[in-house]
C-alpha cells in the first residue's frame, strides 16, 4: 500500500491549496471563504520519488454548535486515523489561535509523524512573527507559502524521509472508476455512504453541501472500484455563485474520468430538464450509464407504479434507452446491492472486445436484409468492420461514401450491434471511413460486391 499523508487544520489556512500544489495541477477547489473543502479529498501522488495518497480534509474546528462543522471535524478526525503521516496547517496572516492550539494537544496523543506547517509565509516579516508557533513545544516547523511555492519543496523532501518504501498498488486496468452524479440534495452523497457502509460522506439537507468531487477506493466482492462523489449539477442560470461554477465543472471533468456513471434521480421530483441535461453529458463523453431512482421508499405504490416510473424515465432519456433502471432508497439500503451488481454488468460490456469474424458476420447479415439509403444518387457500399477499441466499444466501417451515412441508417447499425453481442447498458461509437486510395487489399472478410 501507498503511504497515506492528510493535511488537516482550520477552516482558510491553504489546505486545498498545498493540496493542489503537490499534486501538481488543480483539483480541489480553492477560495478566500472559510469551510470550502467539507469532505475528504484523496489525490494519487506521483510526482515525487514515493508515490503516495493526499487527502485534504475539511477545516478543523475543535469546539462548534454548527452541525456541518462538527460532521466537517468527524471527517477531519477520519482523516487523521487513516493517515500514516499527518500535516498539521496554520496560518501565519491569523497568527497561533486558541483552535490551533487545541488541535496540536490532540495531535501530542497520536502516535505517528506529524509535520507542524505554517502556510503563508509570504516574506521576511511573516518568517519571524512565525517564531511564535514554536509556543506549542515542537522541535521543527516548516514554514511555507503553497501558493507561491516557497519552502514545499524542503517540506517534501523531509516528509519523504519518514514513508516506507511503496508497492505498486492496484493496476489501473483492474478498477472500475463510477461517478456519483445528479442534482443538487438528490441523495448522492447518502447513496455513496450507503454503497461503502460507512460514513465517507458529509451528507447534510442543505442542496451543495458536496462541492468538490470526491475519490474513495474500495473493495466489493474482491474487486477494486473507484467511487467519485460529485458536486450537485444546477442550471447555467442558476449557478449564479463562483464557488458552485468551479463545483459544475469539476463534475463534468469526473464524468470524464469514469467507467460507469450513476445518475441519481429523486423518485417524488421525477424526471427533470436538469436530469435530462446532465444525462446528456454522461451520454456525449461516452460512459457506461446507470439511472438510480433514489426516495423509492418515499413513494405510495400499486402494482403499476414501476411500469409508469420506467416508461417516464424512458421517454425522458431516449438517447439512454440502452440505460438500466435501480430503484433504491440510500435512507433504508433498500436494493443497493443491486447496484454493484449492474455496475459490474455494464463494466463488462463496457470493455467487450468482440471477434473480427464474428463482427463482419454480424454486419454482412444487417446491411444484407436492410441497405443503406441511396446517397448522392449512388449506392452506399460497406466493405468491412473492425472494433477498435473498448470503453466504450467503438467500430470502424469502411465505405465508399463515409460522409453520406444517415444517422438512421447509423442507429439500425448500433441496435443489431446490441442485440447480437449484447451491449444492451453501454453507449456503441461507430466511426465510418472511406477505403485506403493506394487500391490497399480488400480485407478477407469483406462482402464481394453484387453486381
Amino acid at each position: 500500500m501507498k503511504p497515506i499523508v492528510a493535511i488537516v487544520g482550520r477552516p482558510n489556512v491553504g489546505k486545498s491549496t498545498l493540496f493542489n500544489r503537490l499534486l501538481g495541477h488543480r483539483r480541489a477547489i480553492v477560495d478566500d471563504l472559510p469551510g470550502v473543502t467539507r469532505d475528504r479529498n484523496y489525490a494519487t501522488i506521483t510526482r515525487f520519488d514515493k508515490p503516495f495518497i493526499l487527502i485534504d480534509t475539511g477545516g478543523f474546528e475543535p469546539v462548534t454548535e454548527d452541525r456541518l462543522l462538527q460532521q466537517m471535524r468527524e471527517q477531519s478526525s477520519l482523516a487523521m486515523e487513516e493517515a500514516d503521516v499527518i500535516i498539521f496547517m496554520m496560518d501565519a496572516r491569523s497568527g497561533l489561535t486558541p483552535a490551533d492550539i487545541e488541535v496540536a494537544t490532540m495531535l501530542r496523543r497520536v502516535k505517528k509523524p506529524i509535520f507542524y506547517v505554517v502556510n503563508k509565509v509570504d516574506g521576511e516579516k511573516l518568517e519571524n512573527e512565525s517564531a511564535e508557533f514554536y509556543s506549542l513545544g515542537i522541535e521543527r516547523l516548516h514554514t511555507i507559502s503553497a501558493e507561491h511555492n516557497r519552502g514545499v519543496i524542503d517540506l517534501m523532501e523531509d516528509l519523504l524521509d519518514v514513508f516506507p518504501e511503496a508497492d505498486a498498488g492496484i493496476p489501473d486496468d483492474e478498477i472500475t472508476r463510477i461517478a456519483v452524479v445528479g442534482r443538487p440534495n438528490v441523495g448522492k452523497s447518502s447513496l455513496v455512504n450507503r454503497l461503502l457502509g460507512f460514513e465517507r460522506m458529509v451528507a447534510n439537507p442543505t442542496a451543495g453541501t458536496t462541492r468538490d468531487s470526491v475519490d474513495t477506493l474500495f473493495t466489493c466482492n474482491k474487486k477494486n472500484y473507484l467511487l467519485i462523489d460529485t458536486a450537485g449539477i444546477r442550471r447555467k442560470g442558476k449557478t449564479t455563485e463562483k464557488l458552485e461554477k468551479y463545483s459544475v465543472v469539476d463534475s463534468l471533468r469526473s464524468i470524464e474520468r469514469a467507467d460507469v456513471v450513476l445518475v441519481v434521480l429523486d423518485a417524488e421530483e421525477g424526471v427533470t430538464e436538469q436530469d435530462e441535461r446532465i444525462a446528456g453529458y454522461v451520454h456525449e463523453a461516452g460512459r457506461g450509464c446507470v439511472f438510480v431512482v433514489n426516495k423509492w421508499d418515499t413513494l405510495e405504490k400499486d402494482n403499476s407504479t414501476l411500469g409508469v416510473y420506467v416508461d417516464k424515465v424512458r421517454t425522458g432519456f431516449k438517447y439512454l434507452a440502452y440505460a438500466p433502471i435501480v430503484f433504491v432508497s440510500a435512507k433504508t439500503g433498500q436494493r443497493i446491492s443491486k447496484i454493484m451488481t449492474t455496475v459490474d454488468e455494464v463494466m463488462g460490456q463496457y470493455i467487450h472486445r468482440v471477434t473480427t469474424s464474428d463482427l463482419n458476420r454480424v454486419f454482412s447479415e444487417a446491411t444484407d436484409a436492410h441497405h443503406a439509403p441511396l446517397a448522392h444518387g449512388r449506392r452506399v457500399k460497406f466493405y468491412f468492420a473492425t472494433q477498435v477499441a473498448t470503453r466504450p466499444p467503438s467500430f470502424v466501417i469502411f465505405t465508399n461514401q463515409p460522409d453520406s451515412i444517415h444517422f438512421s441508417y447509423e442507429r439500425y447499425l448500433v441496435n443489431r450491434f446490441r442485440e447480437a453481442f449484447g451491449f444492451d447498458g453501454v453507449p456503441i461509437r461507430l466511426i465510418f471511413r472511406g477505403r485506403e486510395k493506394n487500391g490497399a487489399a480488400r480485407h478477407p472478410l469483406a462482402k464481394r460486391e453484387r453486381h
